[in-house]
Parts: structure tokens; sequence; C-alpha cells
């Protein structure tokens, strides 16, 4: 610490004069994204008037722009205008900020209507409740975030993450697995390093933050191009290089690892953005958060973009990531949350994906967009058990095989036509080619058929399969009045396994009753295949194995929003959000039993005795969000989002239970300030902190004699998620240094991420040890500190 202490005065005494630097971007019509040219775009709370008029391509650049928070306004004859504020400008990198203007409702000769353009409304103009837009600043900002995409969900309303150890997103007490991943318009598998078949989280994110543009989260209702997902989307965009120069940048982070990313131009008029990143704790052989193993991963990411031309506008796009572990039986510490003492197990994973993406301008106000993608996702796991162990009668032997590849082809195309400015139609087609090649076998909880001695090495998977899902939808805008707006749409879904066909219409309408008082309504019929290490898990039929679940029909979810929100004062808003969401359709076993497929999805694995199952499962999500946010303004910003619910269900019992994910409540604090300092004022100090509540996660008794008996973990399954563990406490704290350095284009940052000051003894588990022959408990990841330094050149 002492060491960067030194090393930031030692910048001060070189950055005492004003610096200056640049903000650019584009200006597009926000129902047709076509570029507005002529917009003038203005320098705000500056002495003398400082502007610009965007060119041909809606493009525009300031120059000599004061270092530090700065805002500006662009306006357009018969356009609403529109400020965008809290802009950090430095000497490292150009400020880039593209913006969206909406045609005034009545066809005005000059500007009526002003607004602030926040993250606090999505990117996606069809969406109504329940989204919000995020960027790369506040990837970075928040405490306790690790530069991860999905912690950073975390923070917002009606999300859940009392995990230390992944990065699952539970979204209104729904299962991770019902989330949907979207990058450039097409999905994707699980975009985590060490992910496995079916999941949608991991313990570390292979989707680099300074790889991002402003980006969408949608919790429920969401729009009809959305579709097989019933909890929520992340529809990921990734940003351009910067088309006029040359940017570097290199940083190092506990978490996120060692990265060196470049852009520039690339051509006439096109861009290159690219960036890779290792794990750090790979690089010093350091153990990794929560294990005494050695994790490595790194990932690879770009971003070519070919410019506007007579055929429209190319990019090629890509991310790929590896990642691997040992956990060797001899160097496993007792407290170990994904290892054990009698075993030596390996683990490795990979992702990518790599899409062509295309947009052509058909006239004026419409465009087709089409995007072909390829992605994979692979995952192996070996286990070889120590019997006998540090004995003359030692033996180890192969206990656990699990080796899952997913390819898939995807195909996304839309057509976006502004009719005039108060309907915009939007329709299109999703397909999707799903190859899937999976084997598990395992000798957990199988007989001794052989006599050896040992259980049987049985294969409960063994896939070689391939699929098509068509997911046609249209969709439109249509502004009733200037303070009336209705979204509607409807999403089909089609599974070439089982000749299924759904159809699932969505509607969203907003009322802005005054420029301060917001009200909206929304409601989506959802659909979503089953998790494909269930869809065809195997059953031995009569010594044949059979896959009994791959003619399981989607699950269906309704939803029903009731939104409000408030300007409270400048740069400060809140936000009501009551819900409910109804779930059927869901797989349960046939016989009487607490089993359901809603409960799966927050682990490495899945259940491997969920065969022949029915869609006669039931659940419901309720509950009430309320926000209080206060922008990045007069160098600090506050947030405070709770959230209050239930999460039910029902299995082939008909018993009404908790779910894994019903933590009742929610709450979030998040505040930071920035301190100018220097005699140029042009440097930053500052501090972040973030405090979260939450209740306890449920979970079902062991049967520990049963255990013992068997030498694995036995459940009561009549009393499934009866109990629940202690609530969730921790407190992050955040501090750092920000410094525009004497050249031109060189910036820095430090900063110390400090989590779980407190070292609050959060439960990880309660399970069965074989090893002590007792339940024990496993507690979480305790006071950790993460650091990072960033140089903007």
């Amino acid at each position: 610490m002492k060491k960067i202490i030194l090393a930031v005065t030692f910048l001060f005494a070189f950055s005492s004069w004003a610096q200056t630097g640049i903000i650019k971007g584009i200006v597009l019509d926000k129902q047709s994204e076509s570029p507005l040219e002529g917009a003038t775009v203005q320098l705000m709370d500056m002495e003398v008037a400082t502007g610009v008029i965007t060119d041909l391509d809606g493009r525009f650049i300031l120059k000599d722009v004061p270092i530090g928070r700065q805002s500006i306004h662009i306006s357009y004859i018969g356009f609403e205008s529109s400020t965008v504020p809290n802009i950090e400008v430095t000497t490292g990198k150009d400020a880039v900020v593209n913006i969206a203007l909406q045609e005034s409702f009545n066809q005005l000769n000059e500007v009526v209507v002003s607004s602030n353009t926040t993250l606090d409304k999505p990117n996606n103009k069809l969406a109504t409740v329940s989204a919000r837009q995020f960027g790369i600043e506040e990837v970075g900002r928040f405490s306790g975030g690790r530069g991860d995409i999905g912690r950073l969900a975390s923070n917002f309303a009606g999300v859940s993450a009392p995990d230390d150890s992944r990065n699952d997103v539970i979204i209104r007490g729904n299962s991770p697995t019902g989330l949907l991943w979207r990058i450039e318009g097409i999905p994707v598998p699980n975009p985590n390093h060490y992910s496995s078949a079916g999941t949608t989280g991991g313990p570390v994110s292979a989707l680099n933050p300074n790889m991002l543009k402003n980006s969408d989260f949608i919790t429920s209702a969401f729009p009809a191009e959305y579709g097989n997902a019933i909890g929520g989307v992340f529809d990921i965009g990734l940003r351009n290089g910067n088309v006029d120069d040359y940017e570097f940048s290199a940083q190092a982070g506990a978490f996120s690892g060692v990265e060196a990313n470049a852009e520039g131009p690339m051509g006439e008029k096109g861009s290159f953005l690219v960036a890779a990143r290792y794990s750090l704790v790979g690089l010093i052989g350091s153990a990794g958060a929560g294990t005494s193993a050695n994790p490595n991963y790194g990932d690879f990411s770009f971003n070519l973009n070919f410019g506007k031309g007579k055929l429209g506008n190319l990019s090629l796009f890509g991310i790929g990531g590896t990642s691997d572990i040992e956990f060797l039986g001899d160097n496993i510490e007792a407290d170990d949350l994904f290892a054990a003492e009698d075993e030596d197990a390996f683990v490795k994973s990979g992702f990518g994906v790599i899409g062509l993406k295309h947009s052509f301008p058909v006239g004026k106000n419409s465009f087709l967009r089409t995007v072909v993608g390829y992605s994979t996702s692979s995952s192996e796991y070996t286990a070889d058990r120590y019997f006998d162990k540090d004995t003359p009668q030692e033996n180890i032997i192969r206990y656990t095989r699990d080796d899952e590849t997913e390819n898939r082809l995807t195909i996304s195309s839309l057509f976006n036509s502004k009719i005039n400015n108060k309907i915009t139609l939007r329709t299109g087609l999703v397909y999707e080619n799903l190859r899937l090649d999976y084997i598990n076998q395992d000798r957990e909880e199988q007989p001794d058929n052989d006599g050896d001695g040992f259980s049987d090495l049985v294969t409960l998977v063994d896939v070689n399969e391939s699929l098509n899902l068509f997911q046609p939808f249209v969709q439109g805008q249509f502004r009733l009045s200037e303070k009336l707006t209705l979204n509607a749409g409807l999403n089909g879904q089609y599974s070439s396994l089982n000749k299924q066909f759904a159809l699932g219409p969505r509607a969203g309408l907003s009322f802005d009753a005054t420029n301060k008082h917001r009200f909206s309504l929304g409601y989506g019929l959802h659909y979503q295949n089953i998790p494909s290490p269930i869809l065809f898990l195997n059953e031995n039929v009569n010594g044949n194995l059979v896959q009994t679940n791959r003619d399981l029909e989607f699950v269906r979810s309704a939803h029903y929003v009731l939104g409000y929100d408030v300007k409270l004062g400048n740069k400060w808003r809140g936000k009501i959000e009551a819900y409910y969401q109804d779930i059927d359709n869901a797989p349960v076993h046939p016989f009487p039993s607490s089993y359901s497929t809603l409960t799966e999805g927050a682990d490495f694995g899945f259940s491997k005795d969920a065969v022949s199952l029915v869609n006669e499962g039931t659940a419901f999500n309720q509950g009430i969000e309320l926000t209080l946010e206060k922008f990045f303004s007069q160098n600090y910003y506050m947030l405070l989002t709770s959230s209050f619910y239930q999460s039910k269900y029902k299995g082939s019992d008909g018993v009404e239970r908790n779910s894994p994910f019903n933590n009742g409540q929610v709450i979030n604090f998040l505040a930071g300030k920035e301190f100018v300092v220097g005699k140029a004022k042009k440097n930053r100090f500052f501090m972040d902190t973030k405090v979260t509540f939450s209740g306890g996660r449920y979970y079902t008794p062991i049967n520990l004699e049963a255990s013992r008996a068997v030498k694995y973990e036995v459940l009561y399954d009549d009393l499934a998620y009866s109990l629940q563990y202690d609530n969730y406490f921790r407190w992050d704290v955040k501090l750092g240094f920000k410094v525009n350095s004497k050249a031109k284009k060189r910036s820095h940052q430090f900063y110390v991420d400090m989590q779980n000051v407190t070292n609050n003894k959060n439960i990880f588990s309660r399970m069965y040890n074989r090893l002590t022959d007792n339940i024990d408990r496993e507690d979480q990841i305790g006071f950790f500190p993460d650091f990072g330094y960033r140089f903007q050149f």
C-alpha cells in the first residue's frame, strides 16, 4: 500500500497543470436508428459557448474539453432535445457518447421537450418495464464487483446473489437457468469461466467489461424479440474502437487478471478493438478465492468494424476463453468450497463465440440487421477418489467423468421500420441449430453390481444430438398520445426435437402523467426449453439407456408488472415495481415428490435421477421492488435498492414449498464520492462503498443416519427447502486514485477494494462430509482485498 501511495504522489508532481480531452460520438434517430446530420451538440457550463454540428454520418467531436465530469446538450429541429450528464473526460482516452433522439410527437419547427439521458431507461426502445441499461463505468465503479457483469446486476432491484463463489443471477426468485445471454443480437451459451452445460453463471466472467458499450438488463415482461427465457435477459453489445486515433491500455487486478487493450482506426471508415486477459493468480501461482487450488483462466475479445459502405455496415466480432484448475487431495484444505481431501479432480472449460454482423439501410427510415454467429461451450471434469488413503491398502479409482460440448449456429435477422413519428414496427427471426455431445459417468449413488467392492461407474448421459429452434417475432411501438405509449408484440417458439410450437404475446403501456411522474404496465407470456442436461438424461429401462425426458414441453411463465417512476429532484429518481409471475408446465417426477426442475441451476451440475419427468409442476413469484437513485453529479452518487418477495413451487406431491431462491428480501446500499486533488484540480481521489443484506437461502435437511449408512448425502425429500440459512450480510469498501498525466494521452488509475471488511461469516452450505462422517458447515469467503491498476495511453 505504501508503494502505491508513493507512486501516486510521484505522478501528482508531474500533473499539476491544466490538460484537456475529447468528447465524441454519434447522434441517431431513436426510432429508425439513422444518423441525424446537422444536430447541435453543446458543451454545458462553459464561460464561452462551445458547440459543434454533426456531419453526414451523425458524428461529432468536441475538442479541448476540460478534464473532469462534463455534460453536453443535443438538439435537432423537430426532435426532443437531450442532455447527457456525467461524462468523464480524461487525458488517457477519448470519451465516446452515442445519443438517440426521439422525434417530437407533434411535428413542430422547434424543439419543445427536453430530457436527461440516464441509465434508468434501456437502449431497447420497445422495453417498457423492468429494464435498465449499464455501461463500462458502472461495472468498474461499484465496490465488490470484481469487474464482473453478473455481479454488477446484483446491485439492481429484483436480483439476488448471496453466493460469493459464483456470479449466478437470480431474478425475482427464478432459477439462474431462466436467464438469456445475448451478445450482439444472438443467443450464446454460458459466457463464464468454469461453466458447465445448462448453467448461466460461474466463478469468473469471460466477458471483458472494457469491450462493452451500454447494454440492457431486463428482468420481466421483456419485448417479443427475446425468447427461450422465463427469468431475464442480458442483452450485451460490443463497442467500436476509436475511429480517429490509436489508444491503448494495460491493467492488472486480483480477480480480472492481467489485461491489455488496443483500438484505433482501420481502413478509411472502420475501427478495431482487441483485448486479452489472463488470471493474475495463475501467473503468480496463488490460490483462488474459496479454494487452495490455483485457477488459470484467460480470454481474448475483438470487434472489427469495417465501416459504412455501399452495401451497408459490416463488423466481425468474437470472444474466446479457456479455464482450468486442478484440485489435488494432498493440497486441499478441509474448508475448501469446491474439493475434497480424498479426491484428485481436474476441471477444464472453454467458451467461444464469433459472429458477422451486417446492417443495411432500407430507405431513410428503415434498416435490416442480420447476425450470423457460431458459438461453443465445453467443460471437462474428472475425479479420481482414494480409498484407504495413506495405508498399505490405498486404492485410487476413476469416480466421475463428465465431458460436455455444445456447438451452436445462430442466425438472427431483424427488420426495423419507422412508419412515422408515432409508429415503429420491428419483425424478425432467430434461428438456432444446437449440436450437443455429452457423456457423464458417475459412481455416486450407484450399486455394486460387479462385486468389486466399489459402486459401479454408470453412464448417466450419453448424448450426440442436434436440434433446431426457430423464434419468429413481430412487435411495434405506438405513441398513442404525447404522454401515452404502447409497445406490443408476439413471439413464436418452435423446437424440432419434439415438434412443439408456442406463441407468447407481450405488451407494455407507459403513461407520462407529468414530466416527473410516469406509470407503466407490462405483460408477457414466455416459454423456455428444459436445461439440456435434464432433457437428455438417461434412464435404465430394462437394461437399456433411454432418454425419457426428451419429449418434455416448454416451461411456461406469465409475467405481470406494475411500475411507477418519479423524479425527486435534480439527478434524483425513485421507482417502485410490483410483479406477479405465474409458472406452469414445469417438469416434476411422475410419482409424489418434492422435485421440480425449477429448483435446479445454482451449482455446477444437475440432478442425476430426474428421469421420466412430466410437465405438471407449478410455481409463482411475487414481490415489490423499490429503488432510490442519485445519478452521479456534484462528485457523488447513491443507489438504494430493496426487494421483498416470495418464491414458491409445487412438486408432484402437490405441497407448496419455498424455492431455494426464496431469500424473501434483498437490500443494497451503494454510494461513492470523488474528491478533486492537485493544483490543477484535474485528478481524483475516490471512495465507494456497498452494503448488502439478504435473507438466507432455504435448504433441505440432511438425513445423517441414512447418509452414514451409504457414505453419500441423503436428504429428507418430504422436508425439501423447509429450513433457512442465516441472513447474509456483507460490507465492501473501495478506495482509489485517478491521475491525468502531463502527457496528452496518458492517465492512471489505482484502487484497493476491501471486500467483506467485517469478515462476516456468511454460510455457504451445510453438507454431509464422508471424511468426518458428519454434517459440516462451510462458510463463504471472509475478508478479501482486491486491487487494481490501469494505465491508458
